[in-house]
């Protein structure tokens, strides 16, 4: 059963003037190496890493508390991405039964990402 949708829209041109201002520093601040790697492999990162950014705030929205930038993260599953967790989030959600479905796109101007928080019954896939 769905317990939570969460959406989020990233313009990209704003995350490339993060990176002019801020640089290195806001990488480190805000992506895990795993994004890091995944993003900055591409011939222009700002794409990528915008939706990561929008997957974190997405999942956000579902979340009752409030979370750092790097307690939840996108990783790939071959060309699938991802939510992964801190242990302390993970460990709640497995608690709960919970489960994160992520979707992501982006083009030109804009990057989204959708979350849906789902409650399994015990012991379903």
């Amino acid at each position: 059963m769905i317990q939570a949708i969460g959406t989020d829209l990233v313009e990209i041109d704003r995350v490339r003037r993060l990176l002019g201002r801020h640089g290195a520093k806001a990488l480190k601040r805000l992506f895990t190496e795993e994004e890091l790697t995944y993003a900055l492999r591409h011939q222009d990162p700002a794409p990528n890493l915008a939706a990561r950014i929008a997957a974190k705030e997405a999942f956000q929205k579902c979340w009752p508390e409030s979370l750092s930038w790097k307690e939840v993260w996108v990783g790939m599953e071959g060309r699938k991405p991802v939510l992964r967790f801190a242990p302390k989030v993970r460990a709640r959600l497995e608690a709960e039964n919970l489960f994160a479905h992520l979707s992501l796109s982006h083009e030109k101007s804009h990057a989204l990402a959708v979350v849906i928080l789902e409650a399994r019954a015990p012991g379903a896939g």
